[in-house]
């Protein structure tokens, strides 16, 4: 877990600012953060429309009494995209696009799902007709 932290928390910065170094001396320091600013905006954008649709398909599963365990982790990898997204730099931003390709996504998902993090049921075993809860009432005034 350490060098998980030490390499988000450090290399990952020098990396970017490395990056952001090397491209701005190359096109200059105005084209480059515009292009920083672009791809987050457009990554914003992006992530807008696939959260919507794995709403929508969250919301069906749910309707028809599946467990929408691919949506939620769905939801939590775009939620990870634009977290990368909207952090200045071209690396992240490298990565977050690739968590927004449905492929790229599957795969990791799978991934995950095979090394034990998560476990996905597909069907999920719901009482049939109306649910009676059962208690006391008592109108105080």
């Amino acid at each position: 877990m350490f060098k998980f932290l030490f390499t988000l928390f450090i290399v990952v910065p020098i990396v970017e600012m490395y990056v952001l170094l090397q491209v701005g001396s190359v096109i200059g320091a105005i084209p480059t953060i515009a292009m920083v600013v672009f791809t987050a905006m457009l990554g914003s954008v992006i992530i807008r429309i696939q959260g919507l649709a794995t709403f929508l398909r969250f919301r069906e599963k749910t309707l028809r009494g599946e467990m929408p365990a691919e949506e939620m982790l769905t939801g939590m990898a775009l939620l990870v995209a634009g977290a990368l997204l909207l952090t200045p730099g071209f690396v992240t931003d490298a990565v977050g696009f690739l968590l927004l390709v449905p492929a790229v996504r599957r795969y990791l998902l799978k991934r995950i799902i095979a090394q034990g993090i998560f476990t996905v049921h597909r069907q999920a075993q719901y009482q049939e007709g109306p649910v009676t809860i059962e208690g006391e009432f008592r109108k105080e005034d």
